[in-house]
């Protein structure tokens, strides 16, 4: 697989990326041992970027057990901030000790990059005032080598990736079938401040996947959304084609970002994201299914403080 800089980081990282969300018992079922039969594919495919959280229930452990004589291997990435559902705190106090009680279960003295989780959940000045601070003090300390942040809303992203002065930004649905936002409003300001930009999500949380649309309907996309997705899955379906597969060339190959993470929970997915990553898209089935898209103002939700979106 081929590798590409994620911006100024000096990283040399994979097209496609994994997210252990999944792992952690977080999306449905998982044991130790599934854990590290996914790891082990994961590396096998040549995937080197590994993201992680002190939110992924059992995540950080698992992986810390699985990599055992690979940590030179992958770039390793985990999140702080973001406790549970309804659970924040990015203090300089819960930061510190975050992090310090992951390198202890990922068995390891540093990581690659240690981001804010979720950082639209709190009032901003907070973020820009201490957090931030934190990490950087973090990084001059050699306890990880990047700094970043993740969210959804695109103001709170934008405002990211041209004021916080961090190395890596990921965000997630943004880069889509159904959203672009993050190619036409986050990859040039990104371009712009050497920012490394990461894409998550390239199903939507499962949206475009072939009975997505109708599956889930506690989905927080809006009903524009939700129809449109159920209309791309019909012209899939018309084409002999699979949405989830398509869903991931697009977001892998066009997205604009040097990498795009994917959290899958079996070996199958993750091999078939890689053949996505590689295979021509077919130019025919993508002017179909761009031309049902929702309308701009449809095609994302709120996520956090209203102030934050």
């Amino acid at each position: 697989m081929t590798r590409e800089p994620l911006g100024r980081t000096g990283m040399e990282v994979s097209r496609v990326g994994f997210g252990t969300g999944s792992i952690g018992g977080f999306y449905g079922e998982m044991d130790d041992k599934r854990a590290a039969e996914i790891v082990e594919r994961v590396l096998e495919l040549g995937i080197n970027y590994i993201d992680t959280s002190t939110y992924y229930g059992e995540a950080e452990r698992r992986l810390g057990k699985a990599l055992a004589g690979h940590r030179d291997d992958i770039y390793l990435a985990t999140k702080a901030g973001r406790y549970g559902d309804d659970d924040f705190d990015f203090s300089p106090n819960a930061l510190r000790a975050s992090l310090e009680r992951s390198l202890g279960l990922l068995h390891t003295d540093y990581v690659d990059v240690f981001m804010l989780h979720d950082i639209e959940f709190v009032p901003q000045e907070e973020i820009f005032a201490e957090s931030l601070d934190t990490l950087r003090a973090l990084k001059s300390e050699g306890k990880c080598r990047a700094i970043g942040i993740s969210g959804y809303p695109m103001k709170t992203m934008s405002r990211a990736v041209s004021e916080a002065e961090v190395d890596v930004v990921l965000t997630y649905a943004h880069g889509t079938l159904l959203d672009d936002s993050i190619t036409s409003t986050l990859g040039p300001l990104a371009d712009e401040h050497g920012v490394g930009l990461i894409n998550a999500a390239s199903l939507v949380m499962g949206l475009l996947t072939p009975n997505g649309a109708r599956a889930d309907s506690a989905h927080r996309a809006s009903a524009e959304a939700k129809r449109a997705a159920e209309r791309m899955s019909q012209i899939c379906r018309v084409h002999g084609a699979d949405l989830a597969f398509v869903a991931n060339q697009y977001s892998i190959q066009q997205s604009g970002c040097v990498m795009t993470m994917i959290g899958a929970g079996s070996e199958r997915h993750i091999e078939e994201a890689i053949v996505a990553a590689s295979t021509p898209i077919d130019e025919a089935l993508l002017t179909e299914l761009l031309a049902v898209r929702p309308p701009v103002e449809s095609r994302q939700w709120l996520s956090g403080l209203e102030e934050n979106n």
